[in-house]
């Protein structure tokens, strides 16, 4: 019976050092899945720095077809739409299509888009030189916004690739507004 006292202790130990690492595993696993998302596009990510402007040759011998879709986050009442649909692309060209937002409150707002590609591989081509994603919007009560987004697509994308979603979701950032979205808002009033 002696002898099963200190096995037992040993386990328990070794058990709760493996909870431990399971459970710093878990906090270290969401930060390291969302830089192996921005460096390999996966999940439809994009990333959110812009672009130099393309000095690519334009490909005029193909089409891309690029159509945009939006929506509102739980809780932000803002009607907030592409100005069109879709938009066919020469790979190399650079493109620039507008969104409109209108916030229809009595209360100044701060939104923030976050920008998803489908299919996923996609998101390696797109490279936004200009967007309103980049940073948050602030947007006074009853205003309403016109908010460009200039892109190219690089001519290398795989042949394959002949249209895909770019989807923003917009978010109220209003609580955590940053101080220059804040400045942006006063100067508005």
């Amino acid at each position: 019976m002696s002898d099963q006292g200190p096995n037992n202790s040993k386990i328990v130990k070794r058990l709760l050092l493996t909870v431990a690492g399971m459970f710093a595993f878990g906090f270290a696993l969401v930060p390291l899945y969302d830089v192996f998302c921005e460096v390999t596009g996966f999940n439809g990510r994009t990333n959110n720095e812009p672009a130099a402007v393309s000095q690519h040759e334009v490909d005029k011998s193909r089409t891309v077809r690029v159509q945009f879709i939006t929506r509102n986050a739980q809780g932000i009442p803002w009607k907030f739409e592409p100005e069109i649909n879709e938009v066919r692309v020469h790979p190399g060209e650079v493109r620039v299509v507008n969104f409109l937002a209108s916030n229809p409150t009595r209360d100044d707002m701060v939104a923030q888009a976050i920008p998803s590609i489908a299919p996923a591989e996609a998101s390696l081509y797109l490279n936004k030189v200009e967007c309103f994603c980049f940073n948050q919007q602030p947007l006074a009560a009853g205003n309403d916004a016109e908010m460009p987004m200039q892109f190219y697509i690089d001519p290398e994308i795989p042949d394959h690739i002949t249209t895909f979603t770019l989807s923003y979701t917009l978010y109220d950032m209003t609580a955590k507004a940053t101080p220059e979205s804040l400045a942006l808002l006063e100067s508005t009033e």
